[in-house]
């Protein structure tokens, strides 16, 4: 074919060619649209990884809200009460009971450090009192008592004695001070597990049953005074 009628039908068959509809199968163009959406520049505004943790909780706390607002009493009122009374008995308990601490009472309870005579507590004692520490002012005015007894042999030494230990052993040598021994051993345990404050008169009360106990006559046993004779 060659001439005017050659370039005319070239012309046909390329417009032919050209109206062919391009069918591409399914599987392949979805393939290449997933990696076309995979690239970096189509994700520059995504929230990161904390955003997106964020989102889904807030969206179950949202969730938990809704639900616990659909069953308390009186709807979302009431469910604002539930939560208040529940914050209020937290904070009744938290000033009842004091902060806990997860130090568990050592085996040393009263003595924790290098023994000390009774006086050298009481001076550390005063040391603390006079810069208004009053918590440590009463450790270490019991932690005197208890020496004192000690060495005036009312009390044996014995590692890992406790306050309460010590008070209820030298009531029965001193039963006229048992009830103040006590008291004394209660306040130690106060300040040091309880996370109670002390103030300048639970002090003086401590020091004031130091005072008396120096000049107290014990009450000997029996057998004490027969060894004694």
């Amino acid at each position: 074919m060659s001439g005017a009628g050659g370039t005319t039908a070239a012309r046909l068959l390329m417009h032919a060619s050209s109206d062919i509809p391009v069918d591409t199968p399914r599987v392949p163009a979805r393939e290449a649209a997933k990696h076309e959406l995979s690239k970096p520049m189509y994700h520059e505004n995504d929230p990161n990884l904390l955003q997106r943790s964020l989102d889904r909780l807030w969206g179950w706390v949202g969730d938990l809200l809704n639900t616990a607002s659909g069953a308390a009493p009186g709807g979302p009122l009431g469910l604002v009460v539930l939560v208040l009374v529940v914050i209020g008995l937290v904070a009744a308990l938290w000033w009842r009971l004091g902060t806990p601490h997860r130090t568990v009472r050592s085996a040393d309870a009263l003595f924790n450090d290098s023994p000390r005579s009774a006086a050298e507590h009481r001076t550390a004692a005063e040391a603390h009192a006079a810069a208004h520490r009053w918590n440590e002012a009463v450790q270490e005015r019991m932690r005197a008592i208890v020496r004192a007894l000690e060495e005036r042999a009312l009390l044996a030494p014995r590692p890992g004695r406790t306050a309460d230990e010590a008070a209820a052993e030298a009531g029965r040598p001193l039963p006229t001070h048992a009830t103040r021994l006590r008291a004394a051993a209660r306040e130690f345990d106060d300040v040091t597990y309880g996370s109670r404050t002390a103030d300048q008169q639970a002090y003086l009360d401590v020091r004031a049953l130091d005072l008396d106990l120096e000049t107290a006559k014990p009450l000997l046993t029996a057998a004490a005074q027969g060894a004694a004779e």
